[in-house]
């Protein structure tokens, strides 16, 4: 870890010393999925548009699919100026020691991208974002992925076909209680990992967008999809605090403007991207998917409901209450 931690800054070091080289900025935009994925076309996206609106006073460098670091690694490059944006996913921010972005992954929290979007795009999503500035860290703003589904090797109907399932995660506190609600053990690993991880059997299923289930190749490694969209998957933008600050303003306006067109995009296409990879999934012939009966939905909310009520404190019951009462969130 220390020789990783050495390594992180002197590479942090030189970007600094040449970010700025021959009055050319460059900003490194590390991502851990992959290009076609609903990010990985917007970060493409912001890089032509920064690229223009600035007039090539930017350069973008786009590293996706995990090139430079894998989740563990990639916030800490951040913070030490190695790379200088990322779009972590919102549940990398709890073991960061923002816990208030774990709201994001309670189950049943938002019921569509509407509620999702009163949230992401008003004052609770900028509040949220503020919270960021104490670890060194600039948030620019909100991407969707999508909702998430539960897949494994066996059928999965009800709660109760979970139980005893090795269950991949990201590192959040309440994911481990959401899967521990359904009996099922949690794992926690490397996005990168994951395809190995369920082709050995090292771990039973997972919970993921039809993206990234699709594009990293997991429906060929899953007998079994069920729609249950119980949770939300989406990324925060950000970059390091110095970094930006350090901007020329009007760079910094014009980087804004990129950033804004980007987030419309890619909010955007991230629903067309889910439906139409979800799609993919039942036409390739390797995983059955399912779509729960209304008795089936209810009998997976009622087993997630406590959820809530346990991480309420950890998440802050400011942010829950917030939250809630933006969507109009009713516990069942």
């Amino acid at each position: 870890m220390k020789l990783k931690l050495t390594a992180l800054a002197v590479a942090a070091s030189f970007a600094a010393g040449s970010a700025f080289a021959a009055g050319e900025i460059v900003i490194k935009f590390s991502h851990v999925v992959a290009q076609d994925t609903p990010k990985g076309k917007a970060a493409e996206f912001f890089k032509k548009a920064a690229e223009q609106r600035t007039k090539g006073k930017v350069k973008v460098e786009v590293y996706p699919n995990s090139q430079l670091y894998k989740d563990k690694e990639e916030l800490e490059a951040l913070q030490l100026g190695a790379v200088q944006m990322l779009a972590p996913s919102l549940a990398k921010f709890g073991p960061l020691g923002v816990k208030e972005f774990e709201v994001f992954d309670l189950p049943y929290i938002f019921d569509n991208y509407d509620e999702l979007h009163k949230v992401t795009q008003g004052p609770v999503g900028q509040q949220l974002l503020t919270k960021l500035d104490s670890k060194g860290i600039k948030g620019l703003a909100f991407w969707d992925n999508g909702f998430k589904h539960l897949s494994a090797n066996k059928p999965i109907k009800l709660p109760t076909d979970v139980k005893g399932l090795k269950m991949r995660i990201q590192s959040s506190k309440v994911l481990d209680e959401e899967m521990r609600s359904m009996g099922a053990m949690p794992q926690v690993m490397a996005f990168s990992e994951v395809y190995q991880a369920l082709q050995t059997g090292v771990v039973d299923g997972t919970e993921n967008p039809p993206s990234n289930m699709y594009t990293q190749k997991m429906h060929e490694v899953q007998k079994h999809l069920t729609t249950t969209a119980h949770g939300y998957l989406g990324y925060a933008v950000i970059v390091n605090k110095k970094f930006w600050d350090g901007l020329p303003a009007d760079v910094r306006t014009q980087l804004e403007g990129a950033m804004k067109d980007t987030t419309a995009y890619a909010n955007k296409i991230a629903k067309q991207e889910n439906d139409e990879d979800l799609k993919r999934i039942a036409a390739s012939g390797k995983t059955t998917v399912y779509n729960p009966t209304q008795a089936e939905r209810a009998a997976f909310r009622k087993a997630l409901a406590p959820v809530h009520a346990k991480m309420t404190e950890r998440i802050g019951a400011d942010t829950v209450k917030a939250v809630q009462t933006v969507t109009g969130f009713k516990a069942n």
